[in-house]
């Protein structure tokens, strides 16, 4: 080979290994490069409002954890679950892929007796009438094993994983250890735990899974933080995924004594429940706790920590002002969630994002960080968003996309959304109603644009369209037979005052 094309060659060459190293160690010691790759940490919490943390402008509950936690990395401003109830967000960050393409659009319920194998889009009966006007899908029971999770992929990566709390995607044989967790405590096919304080679930039926005994009186959440420490010290040595999915805050409220005497102490001010804010002050506790044992093993800085919520905040026990609604309807109030996230050396401290960003990408964000190709197959929808936490990247994709077809009792009819920059386009499939906010100037989504701006309504009518066929969809039918709704939003106030 000439001198010249062996030189080219070689820097050539030298370049790409250069490349692959900085991506497959970037929080690694750069005396020592062939260090582990970095850790994972992520933390869901349920039904946490956007507003519910001192960092998002809350006054009355108390999170200085958590807030630190935001300081020493981003917090991103226009951050989404995937959907406005849980299970779909939970499955949608764990494959990366939307729910409507998963098809587990809805919380999931207990499979009757017997037809625990009578689950995704049986042949017949897929549809139910549920009284309320329309035909909508029947929500599977499991999470299909066929779908791919981010455990699977650490764990063939060389990964130990581990899930902690709230599953919620499938009873036994449907668990995390059947979706790439080697380790996992506390899932049951509950939504909800039956009590926080222990016994957890006096009823076996309903046990949490590794949690069957404890001290009387143990609270859970503190249950599941004694959980996580353990976890990160028996595998602080190598790699690992630590999925700490906390019970709290969803109902039923139940907080520490010692906390929610403190709260009653202090005026309300907006808020309304001391139950609740003592509930949050638990979890932040416990992310104290996570936090300080991965600096007490030395390695906070080679581990990534994200934290969000699985959907807004529960209207009725918490106020999401001045966003809209709460947890189930398609308003901000029960879409936008706090997301966080804390890499020391990649992430700058203090940073903000008002990128639109969703569950979806923490699947592609964990892939890229441990320097791991996205599969080409199954489609993931997520993107990573390890540039935009660097500073240096910006997202592709045209829009985000939500797809809820059930109803809700008096929080929601079917509904579908797209957000595509600062507008968000919400169609309602019981009479076809659409509603068009400027979210930069409406945060509160109080003035529906579509009558003065018809082309943009349009527009993002027809991109939620080509969407929704694109991932199969399943769409409600009508039923001739049964009474229309009142043309009330999912809110209660009247639609026609919005238009």
């Amino acid at each position: 080979m000439p001198s010249r094309l062996f030189f080219l060659f070689a820097g050539f060459l030298i370049l790409v290994i250069v490349i692959g190293l900085t991506k497959l160690g970037r929080a690694a010691d750069p005396e020592n490069p062939e260090e582990t790759p970095p850790n994972f940490v992520v933390v869901l919490i349920d039904d946490l409002g956007w507003k519910d943390l001192g960092c998002y402008g809350a006054t009355y509950y108390e999170t200085p954890h958590i807030d630190q936690l935001a300081a020493d990395g981003i917090r991103f401003t226009d951050a989404y679950a995937a959907a406005a109830v849980c299970s779909p967000t939970r499955a949608a960050l764990l494959t990366g892929r939307y729910p409507a393409r998963i098809g587990i659009t809805d919380w999931m319920r207990m499979a009757p007796a017997g037809t625990r194998t009578d689950l995704k889009d049986p042949p017949a009966g897929a549809f139910e009438n549920v009284g309320e006007g329309m035909l909508t899908p029947r929500n599977p029971y499991r999470m299909e094993l066929e779908e791919q999770t981010i455990a699977e992929l650490l764990t063939d990566a060389g990964y130990k994983t581990g899930q902690i709390g709230k599953w919620h995607l499938g009873a036994e044989p449907w668990y995390p250890d059947r979706q790439g967790f080697s380790f996992h405590r506390g899932g049951s096919d509950l939504g909800q735990p039956p009590n926080y304080f222990f016994p957890f679930s006096p009823q076996s039926a309903h046990r949490l899974s590794g949690f069957e005994s404890g001290p009387d009186g143990q609270y859970l959440t503190d249950r599941e933080a004694d959980e996580a420490v353990s976890f990160i010290r028996r595998n602080h040595a190598q790699p690992f995924f630590l999925f700490l999915s906390h019970y709290a805050v969803h109902t039923p409220i139940q907080a520490k004594k010692e906390f929610e005497e403190y709260f009653k102490e202090k005026p309300l001010g907006d808020q309304k429940n001391p139950a609740y804010a003592a509930m949050i002050a638990s979890v932040d506790q416990s992310v104290g706790r996570v936090l300080a044992e991965l600096e007490a093993q030395g390695i906070h800085e080679n581990t990534l920590v994200i934290f969000t919520s699985d959907n807004g905040g529960l209207a009725s026990v918490t106020n999401n002002a001045p966003l809209r609604g709460g947890k189930g309807n398609p308003y901000e109030g029960g879409i936008r969630v706090p997301l966080i996230a804390r890499w020391p050396g990649i992430i700058a401290p203090g940073s903000t994002s008002q990128t639109p960003v969703s569950s979806i990408d923490i699947f592609p964000t964990l892939l890229d960080a441990a320097g791991l190709p996205t599969p080409e197959k199954p489609t993931i929808d997520g993107e990573s968003l390890l540039g935009v936490m660097e500073g240096r990247d910006k997202l592709t994709r045209d829009g985000l996309f939500w797809h809820f077809p059930h109803y809700r009792g008096h929080d929601a009819t079917p509904y579908s959304i797209v957000r595509q920059g600062n507008y968000k386009l919400i169609r309602f499939f019981d009479d076809g109603h659409l509603e068009l906010y400027n979210l930069a100037q409406d945060p509160g989504e109080q003035e529906n644009l579509t009558s003065r701006e018809p082309e943009r309504t349009k527009q993002l009518s027809v991109l939620l369209s080509k969407w929704l066929l694109g991932v199969g969809a399943q769409i409600p039918k009508s039923a001739p037979s049964q009474k229309k709704t009142t043309g009330k939003n999912p809110t209660g106030a009247n639609r026609e005052s919005n238009s």
